[in-house]
């Protein structure tokens, strides 16, 4: 008997008429749907009349349920994956599936459909010729500041998703440490109450700040870093990136840390990498000696 088929099927980030008829086809057709949510994934199912049996797969099973869903898969069964909206992987459970199942030599045919990042990138203003999706910005301050500052030098537009309760204070941080970037945030996405804030970061910031409460998933888009002869545009003005990594190594030192802790921080900060941020520094030395 030969292997059945993996299928990875996207599925309506709110509006039901978004799915298309390759995915209702292909959902109705597999011998099992392993859900996100089996609960959300069956309101879509009874929608369409699809009576396929669902069985869940999240985050916290993922490891386990994909060699159970792959042993299948190989005994000739088809299963679709799906997540609870969008499509599966992108900031959603699928990854050690697709691993088993290619470990496997299964069959992996992708189904397409939406993606909440794209849908906002095309309608946001900013530049799409180049963008760069980060997911999930970490939860903590401390942390999202360090992951902001990692990105700060990508001239790439920004795209992040973000949950409503955190929303203002990402604003808030991307601004102190990207600078006063043109951005966008789109919520509600094809609902009847969709809505795509554009302008500044301290526009948007002030605006959130002082409305309601948003609800459902964000996603939250920032103007690319802009380079003049080799500097860093940023909210402060335009400074040579060696320049600025100098100033803030002494800083970090003043402040107690040993010369290597200080650069890697530095250079972590300013978006250099490390071996790039230790040329800069010996060429600047280098060049204070002659």
């Amino acid at each position: 008997m030969s292997a059945g088929t993996l299928y990875i099927v996207a599925t309506p980030i709110g509006n039901l008429e978004d799915i298309t008829p390759r995915a209702l086809r292909v959902l109705g057709e597999v011998d099992l749907i392993a859900c996100e949510d089996t609960r959300h994934t069956r309101k879509l199912l009874n929608h369409f009349g699809i009576k396929t049996k669902t069985i869940s797969y999240h985050e916290h099973n993922e490891r386990e349920r994909a060699e159970q869903l792959c042993k299948l898969i190989v005994s000739g069964k088809n299963v679709a994956l799906v997540s609870d909206a969008g499509t599966p992987l992108i900031s959603d459970p699928g990854f050690a599936i697709v691993n088993a199942a290619i470990a496997r030599s299964i069959p992996i045919v992708p189904i397409p459909g939406p993606a909440a990042f794209v849908s906002a990138l095309v309608a946001s203003g900013l530049p799409s010729h180049e963008f760069y999706f980060a997911g999930f910005l970490p939860a903590r301050a401390n942390a999202r500041c360090a992951r902001l500052a990692e990105l700060r030098a990508i001239p790439a537009t920004l795209i992040f998703y973000e949950a409503p309760h955190r929303i203002i204070a990402t604003l808030k941080d991307a601004l102190e440490t990207l600078g006063d970037r043109p951005a966008a945030v789109a919520r509600e996405l094809t609902k009847i109450h969709e809505e795509i804030a554009r302008g500044s970061l301290s526009t948007l910031a002030q605006r959130f700040d002082t409305v309601t409460r948003a609800r459902g998933e964000l996603v939250l888009m920032i103007g690319g870093a802009k380079t003049i002869g080799g500097a860093i545009e940023s909210a402060g003005g335009t400074q040579p990136s060696s320049q600025r990594l100098i100033e803030r190594v002494g800083e970090l030192e003043r402040d107690g840390l040993d010369a290597k802790a200080a650069l890697k921080k530095a250079a972590r900060e300013l978006g250099m990498k490390r071996p790039e941020a230790y040329r800069a520094i010996v060429a600047q030395k280098n060049r204070r000696s002659k």
